[in-house]
């Protein structure tokens, strides 16, 4: 038996659409993480990071469970690089959730 019209159409669009926005989060994450954080960090999965102090964002989940990343990025954070002073970042909810999607995107297992 084949679903109702309407509800084919809406499982046709309905898929489409979660990927797109998954997507969407993560290329807006990468966009932050780039603008932000890029000139001491590697935002990628295989760079090296431009300060050697500060760690490449794929190895962070190793070092934090990066939903606890939220409040400090919300907060602004005030860690350094070994000794080197971090500049001041405060993020909207929107950026954070898409930041944290970035991360998790780049995580080496």
């Amino acid at each position: 038996m084949r679903p109702p019209l309407p509800l084919a159409l809406a499982l046709l669009f309905f898929v489409p659409v979660a990927q797109i926005s998954a997507t969407t989060l993560v290329d807006s994450g990468r966009e932050s993480a780039d603008a932000f954080c890029g000139r001491c960090h590697a935002i990628g999965t295989h760079w090296k990071s431009p300060n050697p102090k500060s760690s490449p964002f794929r190895l962070l989940g190793k070092k934090y469970p990066l939903s606890s990343l939220e409040e400090a990025l919300a907060q602004g954070i005030v860690v350094g690089h070994e000794g080197e002073e971090m500049p001041p970042f405060v993020f909207s909810a929107q950026q954070i959730e898409a930041l944290l999607a970035y991360l998790a995107s780049v995580q080496t297992k």
